[in-house]
């Protein structure tokens, strides 16, 4: 059982653990994640490892309240306990040789993309952060980023935080003001990385997407989170999630992300008229 010693609401769909997991906390590093479950007929849900503590044993997951799973995650309390986590999975992010990065955060994103930044901070590389949301209600771990990077630019699609614009339009503005990045590091919806791959293209600069697709057993024996990159075929969980974004196949990755929508709402609704249903009869 590993028990859950922080918990924080970020935001009306978004939560933030801190889970006791001391041998997983010892070997953690930028980009790799972890599968949990929350009981024990619970399915396997992967996260991305927002952060971890050594010195304390604990590792943070921030996850996004999306279906069933998520909902009885986000349930618990501190105090309580899962039933079970494994990790570190997949391969730790590689940052040698850079000196000026951006790194790109989109939504639920930014709580990846926090940990590569906070990684090239300390290891004194010059970093431009840009965070995009939908809105400023919707904005998390602003503080943690600000800490994490030499400049951070958050962004809104409505403009309600007074910064109004897509995190591509900011990241072109930076280019075109004479910044040169070694690297690019985008981390959000696949739309969204997409499209940042597509505008780094034409300036060649070197870019890494983090592929989240869906998984299953996090050991690349179920094909289920299997991406093309360079008109290969490649597994998230053992060959990333860290890949080079302009091989990515993009238009496949979505298409692949949409075919349990539907199963995932019947899921979300099933779920919810058993919890009606249970405090009728209370």
């Amino acid at each position: 059982m590993y028990k859950i010693v922080r918990k924080e609401v970020l935001n009306p769909s978004v939560s933030l653990i801190e889970v006791e997991a001391p041998y997983i906390a010892r070997k953690a590093e930028p980009g790799q994640f972890i599968i949990l479950r929350v009981d024990e007929k619970g399915e396997r849900i992967p996260f991305t490892i927002a952060d971890y503590d050594r010195d304390k044993g604990t590792v943070t997951v921030i996850f996004q309240i999306v279906g069933k799973s998520t909902e009885s995650l986000n349930e618990l309390g501190e105090g309580d306990s899962l039933q079970d986590m494994v990790g570190p999975l997949g391969v730790a992010s590689n940052f040698e040789g850079v000196k000026k990065v951006a790194v790109i955060g989109g939504g639920l994103g930014t709580a990846i993309a926090y940990p590569q930044a906070k990684k090239l901070h300390s290891m004194g590389v010059s970093v431009d952060m840009i965070n995009g949301f939908r809105n400023k209600d919707l904005i998390i771990i602003e503080d943690l980023c600000k800490a994490a990077c030499t400049n951070l630019y958050t962004m809104t699609d409505d403009g309600s935080n007074g910064n109004q614009g897509f995190v591509t339009a900011k990241l072109e503005e930076l280019i075109n003001s004479g910044e040169k990045y070694d690297l690019v590091v985008a981390i959000g919806p696949l739309v969204m990385m997409k499209a940042v791959c597509d505008l780094t293209r034409k300036y060649d600069i070197k870019t890494i997407v983090s592929m989240n697709p869906i998984m299953i057993d996090g050991t690349g024996m179920c094909g289920g989170c299997r991406i093309t990159v360079g008109g290969e075929t490649k597994f998230a969980c053992v060959d990333g999630p860290d890949f080079d974004g302009h091989l990515v196949d993009f238009d496949s990755a979505i298409a692949r992300s949409r075919m349990f929508k539907n199963q995932e709402a019947e899921s979300r609704e099933r779920a919810h008229k058993c919890r009606l249903e249970g405090m009728n009869n209370a």
